[in-house]
């Protein structure tokens, strides 16, 4: 019936069946027969033909506005689902708790910058409830932290775009040893049940005998920082998170034995995006370069270089 309605637009808008023909480069007879088709899927004409050449009716002319509308509208709906369309509509991003930070804000802003038909919604919660929420049709995308070698449940698709390393950390006054006995005496300030990051945290404390005494259990990484430095409880936060706030010298890195924790950073979705892909990759892009931005093969730790006897002995006064 689209190529029907079609058939009756040009028509309205060249005048005769002639001229219809020649913009839709068929015969004046194929145009015709769409015309009459129309009118029998509709059940009325639409045509007055008692003149020289056929005219719209009064219902046709009506029937024509519906029909410019639906087409239009059929139109809009191929670029929403054509990857080659300029990026457009709503892009709804989930965000799991541990990325859900200031510095990945740069990468969000950008992209209305760059895309600006695109309308953002953003939503912060745990990387189980945005699984859900994925399938239940409810998000577009989401930037999740995924345990080493793990990957979003089927038919989800998952693409990994860096990894990270989750440090155990204690105040910069702080004494605690590194050791599990002193860990399992310290007070944490973790994330609130649910956290994959923290159940693998208590799974290898409790299979060294040791049970992680929770202080305080909140979702904000930065306010998870502040109760560390100040010497309220031992925390788990990854490393980039801390160097890019530039922490280290306010924390101390602690490594208890046989703890080594890598979760991957990884764009998560339930299928083609059509417009909006090339959206995403903009935003997969953004989030690439500042994750990559921080260099975390090394541990992070303090180094404090000691000075040679021979510098101090000449810095004493004499």
């Amino acid at each position: 019936m689209l190529e029907d309605l079609r058939a009756l637009v040009e028509f309205a808008h060249a005048g005769s069946i002639a001229a219809a023909a020649d913009r839709l480069f068929r015969t004046p007879s194929a145009i015709t027969r769409q015309v009459q088709r129309l009118e029998a899927a509709l059940g009325a004409e639409l045509l007055d033909r008692s003149v020289k050449p056929p005219r719209l009716n009064s219902l046709g002319s009506r029937v024509l506005e519906q029909a410019r509308d639906l087409l239009q509208r059929t139109e809009a709906l191929k670029s929403l689902t054509s990857s080659d369309a300029e990026p457009h509509g709503l892009l709804r991003v989930g965000l799991s708790h541990p990325l859900a930070e200031r510095t990945l804000i740069d990468p969000i802003l950008a992209l209305p910058e760059k895309y600006p038909k695109v309308r953002l919604r953003l939503l912060s919660e745990l990387t189980g409830e945005l699984f859900q929420r994925l399938l239940a049709g409810e998000l577009d995308v989401a930037v999740v932290l995924l345990a080493e070698g793990k990957t979003a449940p089927a038919p989800l698709l998952t693409n990994i775009i860096a990894s990270d390393r989750m440090e155990i950390v204690q105040g910069a006054a702080g004494n605690l040893d590194g050791d599990w006995k002193s860990l399992g005496r310290a007070p944490w300030v973790l994330n609130p049940p649910g956290c994959p990051l923290r159940a693998s945290l208590i799974d290898r404390m409790e299979r060294a005998g040791f049970t992680p005494a929770i202080a305080a259990e909140v979702h904000n990484m930065h306010l998870q920082l502040a109760f560390v430095q100040s010497g309220y409880g031992v925390g788990l936060l990854p490393a980039r998170f801390i160097a890019r706030n530039h922490s280290i010298d306010t924390v101390k890195v602690l490594r208890p034995p046989s703890f080594d924790l890598h979760p991957s950073v990884a764009i998560v979705r339930a299928g083609q995006l059509g417009a909006l892909g090339k959206a995403v990759e903009l935003l997969e892009h953004g989030f690439r370069r500042l994750l990559e931005a921080v260099d975390i093969t090394k541990p992070v730790t303090r180094h404090r270089r000691g000075v040679p006897a021979n510098r101090r002995a000449a810095r004493r006064p004499r």
